[in-house]
């Protein structure tokens, strides 16, 4: 079977478009011209019975391989939007349609040459109908509110979401 090639408009600093394209490869990320980004969404689930979703990296990622994230999400492709990304990479990754989005953050990330848009998706499907996506992800679990905190400020959580994360994360604590 043929690999799909990945084809990621760029994007200036000002989250605007300019025209360029660049062809993913494994780990070539980091050849984006300086200056310019490519979008990428994250997602956190969150269940109508309060648990949120962890899924286990593959060991095959070249980045984060084997660790445990509290999002799905990747790259856009094309034009998409950030919201039609984050729709794909959640039905992709788990299998999973949200009831609802929420934008919670965008930030840069200047050594990825990265704009991430990371999202609060509210589900409230059968907690067994998560669906893996090979190459993706290996396993998952629910955690309630107090093990996604245990989670969040564990060794085994990816720092850099946490960071995108970072205003969500404090309002639960706080609740």
């Amino acid at each position: 079977m043929a690999e799909v090639k990945e084809i990621w408009a760029l994007y200036d600093r000002d989250g605007k478009l300019t025209g360029d394209i660049f062809e993913r490869g494994f780990g070539n990320y980091k050849s984006i011209p300086d200056g310019r980004y490519h979008l990428v969404v994250d997602i956190l689930v969150l269940h109508s019975d309060g648990t949120y979703l962890l899924t286990k990296r593959s060991d095959i990622k070249d980045v984060y391989p084997g660790y445990w994230e509290a999002s799905a999400g990747g790259s856009a492709i094309g034009e998409e939007s950030p919201l039609e990304a984050a729709k794909r990479e959640l039905l992709e990754e788990t299998g999973l349609v949200p009831d609802s989005m929420e934008l919670l953050s965008v930030m840069f990330k200047d050594s990825s040459h990265s704009l991430f848009y990371s999202y609060l998706a509210g589900v409230s499907c059968d907690k067994d109908s998560v669906v893996l996506q090979e190459g993706e992800t290996t396993d998952y679990k629910w955690v309630d509110k107090a093990g996604f905190l245990k989670y969040v400020d564990s060794d085994e959580a990816i720092k850099s979401h946490n960071l995108r994360y970072e205003k969500y994360i404090e309002s639960l604590r706080n609740s």
